[in-house]
């Protein structure tokens, strides 16, 4: 005796298709998030989604993500990144102040401020791995350092960036700024080092449990301390790409993004105990924090209230992540995906 099971089957195969699929995992509120901050934008402030509101947001977005992406390493690991004003401010420096002191083309500068900032995290890394000392403590340290120098070489007074640096830096193809560009590219290549790579599995299986990857004989060390160094360096290309679109930045340019990085981290997903990190979910992050700034200021509110609404943000998001959305969907009637 046989059993006709095609009909059944060819049901089962048509049912997914018809089913709305769940939102799983830790990196799923910030989109949510994200998409929902967006289609309310324009009701809370008329104009914040037109074309040049979008265009003076984008810029200062890029700026975020990719200074997200260099404390997203360090999370990655377990740490924590204190030095991202320091970094981001010399890096300034050494494309405004430091061809004019020194007579060197900007190209150069900019690769000798790139250095210094993975050199800088290079530093830490050391310090925090291999001397057991605190990453608080440490990145710390390295961002008074850094902010030191910063004043040093720059007597306190700002310089002014090479109109070829700040062409490119306010430039954009067709309608995409640039800085925009060059933040996807990052934060997308980051993705698929990160999942794609023997590297980047490695480095994410050293901030799960460092313990066990030693065992399996990955060198837990190197990947720690390489955390910090591209940090460094994705802190100095912040640094470069606003200095090159403000034109004339600040010395201290890069104090609004030490706590506003951080931010973008906890809003994308990552465990602050390490090993669960998500490069696009960051740079997501980046782009609802500064959605939600303009759009504040935009509705008249004080500093005060634009604090207190971030704060409130990172709540929500916190507890976003803690809630068992399964039940929740269930509740409300959403049907099981397969």
């Amino acid at each position: 005796m046989s059993l006709d099971v095609s009909e059944p089957e060819q049901q089962s195969r048509q049912i997914p298709a018809s089913r709305v699929r769940r939102p799983r995992g830790p990196f799923t509120p910030v989109w949510v998030m994200t998409a929902l901050l967006f289609a309310a934008s324009p009701l809370i402030a008329p104009g914040s989604l037109s074309g040049s509101a979008l265009n003076s947001m984008f810029p200062f977005a890029a700026v975020l993500a990719v200074a997200a992406l260099g404390q997203a390493f360090v999370v990655s690991q377990g740490g924590i990144d204190l030095s991202v004003p320091g970094a981001m401010a010399l890096a300034a420096v050494f494309v405004t102040k430091v061809p004019e002191l020194a007579g060197i083309p900007v190209p150069i500068a900019a690769a000798l401020g790139l250095l210094v900032g993975a050199a800088g995290g290079l530093v830490t890394g050391i310090a925090v791995v291999r001397f057991g000392i605190a990453a608080f403590v440490v990145t710390l340290a390295m961002n008074a350092i850094l902010i030191g120098v910063v004043l040093q070489v720059s007597g306190g007074f700002p310089g002014s960036a090479d109109p070829s640096l700040s062409g490119f830096a306010t430039g954009s193809v067709w309608v995409v700024p640039n800085l925009l560009i060059i933040a996807v590219v990052l934060v997308v290549a980051t993705q698929w080092l990160r999942r794609r790579s023997v590297l980047g599995r490695r480095f994410m299986a050293t901030g799960a449990n460092s313990a066990a990857a030693r065992l399996l004989g990955i060198r837990t060390g190197a990947y720690q301390v390489s955390a910090y160094a591209a940090a460094g360096a994705l802190y100095a290309v912040a640094g470069l790409l606003l200095a090159g679109y403000l034109r004339t930045p600040d010395i201290l340019l890069g104090n609004t993004y030490q706590l506003s990085s951080i931010a973008a981290v906890v809003l994308g997903g990552s465990v602050l105990t390490g090993g669960m990190s998500n490069a696009l979910a960051t740079g997501v992050a980046a782009l609802f924090l500064t959605q939600l700034n303009q759009v504040v200021l935009a509705a008249g509110a004080t500093t005060s209230i634009q604090l207190l609404v971030q704060a409130v943000v990172l709540a929500v998001a916190v507890v976003l992540r803690r809630l068992p959305l399964t039940g929740v969907l269930r509740r409300l009637g959403v049907p099981r995906s397969r």
